[in-house]
């Protein structure tokens, strides 16, 4: 049987109660918030993962762990020019002279099969018109990407770039929303929809309520607010940002011309 839900008055009808931990983060006049599930495979900060170990000591000024220390990122290079490197690989995609495909795959699966040390996370839609590494010219163990439809910040997301800055050692995190997002699009209709789709409305209705009904003018504000909340939920990201370890920024990118941009 076939269920639906209406947006309007209940987002994920039929769940249980999301307990009062919150993340919230203000973009312009919208307050943008996300709620913490408690279950145990959400307690990301607490168990081991492959490469190191996230428990540790959370301050104010920063992030301070046990062993083991955070692996090296593959690259010395600055959170700008972490960015510049992704920048520069679009504009290879976009002329149509790739470099990712000439390097030798098995020397680069021979050197990530103990570990991963990439130098750039990506938080994307899912859209399958979205090939993230492809994007941006990368190949195997480059970019650390997190895909979910709407590319929205959820706790699962943000515990995944958490380890992706403060372990695998990224330099840059980018949310990159694309054109013609379903999920925006959805939310902007505020229809009636099957099963828990509608559950990607509540995280996107912010951007929806700031740029109207223009899917490409909510997309981008959809990608900026969630490239806020990113900054501002979390105290691991936040900082690494005030320690000038890492940039979060937000993108878009047009599926018709391959191009990416910047919106910050």
């Amino acid at each position: 049987m076939t269920i639906l839900h209406n947006p309007r008055k209940a987002a994920t009808s039929g769940t249980q109660e999301i307990p009062p931990r919150r993340f919230c983060s203000a973009a312009g006049s919208v307050e943008t918030c996300v709620s913490d599930k408690d279950s145990s495979r959400r307690r990301f900060l607490q168990i081991a993962m492959v490469g190191g170990t996230l428990a540790g000591l959370v301050t104010t000024a920063g992030v301070e762990f046990a062993t083991p220390r955070p692996v090296l990122a593959q690259s010395k290079l600055s959170p700008d020019a972490a960015l510049q490197e992704l920048m520069d690989g679009n504009r290879r995609f976009t002329a149509g002279r790739l470099t990712s495909f000439e390097q030798d795959l098995a020397i680069l699966k021979q050197n990530t099969i103990e570990k991963q040390e990439p130098f750039a996370a990506v938080l994307s839609c899912a859209d399958s018109r979205v090939p993230v590494e492809l994007v941006f010219d990368q190949s195997i163990g480059h970019v650390f990407v997190t895909r979910v439809a709407g590319n929205v910040v959820t706790p699962e997301i943000i515990a995944s770039l958490e380890y992706g800055a403060a372990v695998l050692g990224t330099k840059v995190i980018l949310v990159m929303g694309h054109g013609g997002c379903g999920a925006v699009k959805a939310t902007i209709q505020a229809k009636e929809v099957p099963g828990q789709i509608s559950a990607l409305f509540p995280h996107i209705q912010a951007a929806v309520d700031q740029a109207g009904s223009n899917l490409e003018a909510a997309t981008k504000a959809n990608a900026k607010i969630q490239s806020a909340l990113l900054r501002e939920a979390s105290t691991v990201i936040s900082g690494l940002v005030k320690e000038g370890k890492l940039k979060v920024v937000a993108g878009y990118y047009d599926i018709a011309s391959g191009t990416a941009s910047l919106l910050d």
